[in-house]
């Protein structure tokens, strides 16, 4: 069980809401990925549930644990409003919170996420930072009240797969809260790799509205998610420069 603050999640895959063409077929591609988490970008989408054209509409509460999110902020006073705004539309306490810094490149202004982060923390909300790949970063985070710290695996929507393993591995191996990569991840072998650095889970959301087949990919995650975690509990096997037969050479046939 992947266990955040208060709560226990089966997946260790996080979906997001944003990019589908129908939202018909977001939900057919949220239900083959088999998360449980479900983000939706407070700025971006109408708040009407009433509204049948409006994806929370479609996003059952009962079904789906919906993970509030402060996409499309540029300050930390912007990431704060949304969040609280969001809580006041009836979402929960828990708010992934994002301060981009960059409007090319979408990297997280990290003086920023971390001014909302004390803020929000203070304020009762439980914190799931997105930031850069940077150590020092995600331990200030963690120290300013953040439940989980989202790293990123390369930029927003890039599909680049993970860029710096070493840096996850380092995150995860110094942080106490849960880990769970977020942004860059592009197709399946991404998210084995990505979980094979034992990290807590993944969150995506481009790399199932963009694909060809949604549903068919979604279905894909799912199952390289379970594989790299499945991989990284099993423990590879070292790695070495040189060959080594499966077989031991005593005792063979003449």
């Amino acid at each position: 069980m992947l266990e955040i603050a208060s709560q226990s999640f089966r997946s260790r895959l996080m979906v997001g809401t944003g990019k589908y063409r129908t939202n018909d077929e977001m939900i057919h591609a949220i239900d083959a990925s088999g998360a449980e988490v479900v983000t939706v970008a407070v700025r971006r989408v109408n708040l009407d549930r009433g509204d049948e054209e409006g994806i929370l509409h479609h996003l059952s509460s009962e079904k789906f644990f919906l993970l509030s999110n402060t996409a499309g902020c540029f300050s930390a006073d912007e990431a704060v409003r949304y969040a609280r705004l969001a809580r006041e539309a009836g979402f929960n306490d828990f708010v992934k919170l994002e301060v981009i810094g960059d409007r090319e490149t979408l990297l997280p202004d990290t003086a920023g996420l971390l001014e909302a982060t004390a803020i929000l923390a203070r304020e009762g909300f439980k914190v799931l930072a997105y930031t850069n790949d940077d150590l020092v970063t995600a331990l200030r985070l963690q120290d300013a009240g953040a439940v989980a710290v989202m790293p990123l695996a390369s930029p927003i929507g890039s599909g680049l797969g993970l860029l710096n393993p070493y840096f996850i591995r380092t995150i995860k191996s110094r942080l106490t809260v849960p880990i769970i990569v977020d942004a860059g991840v592009g197709t399946a072998s991404d998210a084995c790799l990505v979980m094979e650095q034992g990290v807590d889970g993944i969150l995506m959301n481009t790399a199932l509205a963009e694909a060809k087949n949604p549903v068919g990919m979604a279905t894909a995650m799912r199952l390289a998610v379970d594989a790299g975690r499945g991989a990284y509990l099993a423990g590879r096997m070292p790695r070495r420069e040189v060959a080594v037969p499966s077989t031991p050479s005593e005792g063979m046939l003449s």
